[in-house]
């Protein structure tokens, strides 16, 4: 099994480089990384690279939250929502700017592949955040998610970051800790679960599932309250032995996550 995920992550490593552009902007030093992971309108998310000193600046150019602006997401109007995006960009270790970029330092070439992966997937989750913040829905997937895991008093530590056998490091919304009854059991809740957000937990996954006890499960929690998932959300994540939880049948699988 070991060479089997070796194999996974090696094929996962040059999908990455062989879907990744790079274009130098005109009469600038910057240069535009295009990545091959979708935001919700199924554009490539793009980072900008720039020296800063002897290393380097990673930004996206406040293109995420200029987008969620322009969609009507108004951080303003909730000091929750404020507080959860400044808590999650912190844990991918990333920085909100006054302009409104998220932006990463990357102090040598070394520290470069990690800032980048970091900040990426902080795009990913500022966008699976907010993508549902349309005026009839009133609180973020996320929040609805840490609401009923309390009401349901099934115990949680939010926010964990995980190293992976890669160097990188993973961030996962909520861990169970293990019991008599059940193993450990890591938590993603993924408000648009589309393809690119499955590749990117089951990436995540294999990387650490190594560095957690030989019985971790991992879970993906999905919001099909607007639309339900397609078949090959499931499939990628079942290849890779992530439970999917839809999030209207999370009354069956209560029991199992408060055991």
């Amino acid at each position: 099994m070991i060479e089997t995920a070796n194999g996974l992550i090696e094929n996962y490593h040059a999908w990455l480089r062989s879907k990744t552009e790079l274009r130098q902007l005109q009469d600038s030093a910057t240069v535009s990384v295009s990545t091959p992971f979708l935001d919700r309108h199924n554009d490539c998310i793009e980072v900008y690279l720039s020296r800063q000193g002897t290393g380097f600046l990673l930004s996206d150019d406040g293109d995420t939250i200029a987008d969620l602006a322009m969609c009507g997401m108004s951080f303003g109007r909730s000091r929750k929502r404020q507080e959860l995006l400044h808590a999650t960009l912190n844990g991918f270790g990333v920085r909100l700017e006054d302009s409104g970029a998220i932006t990463a330092s990357a102090s040598s070439a070394e520290d470069f592949p990690a800032k980048k992966h970091n900040l990426v997937q902080a795009i990913l989750a500022v966008n699976d955040m907010f993508c549902m913040a349309e005026p009839v829905v009133m609180k973020v997937f996320l929040e609805d998610v840490a609401d009923w895991l309390n009401e349901n008093k099934i115990r949680t530590v939010s926010g964990i970051k995980f190293p992976g056998i890669s160097g990188y490091d993973h961030h996962f919304d909520f861990v169970i800790p293990a019991s008599d009854q059940q193993p450990e059991r890591v938590l993603k809740a993924i408000s648009w679960p589309n393809r690119e957000a499955a590749q990117m937990m089951a990436f995540s996954w294999q990387d650490v599932q190594r560095m957690r006890p030989n019985n971790a499960r991992a879970v993906a929690i999905l919001n099909d309250r607007e639309r339900s998932p397609k078949n090959d959300v499931y499939n990628a994540l079942r290849q890779y032995d992530i439970e999917a939880l839809p999030w209207s049948k999370r009354t069956e699988w209560q029991p199992k996550l408060a055991a």
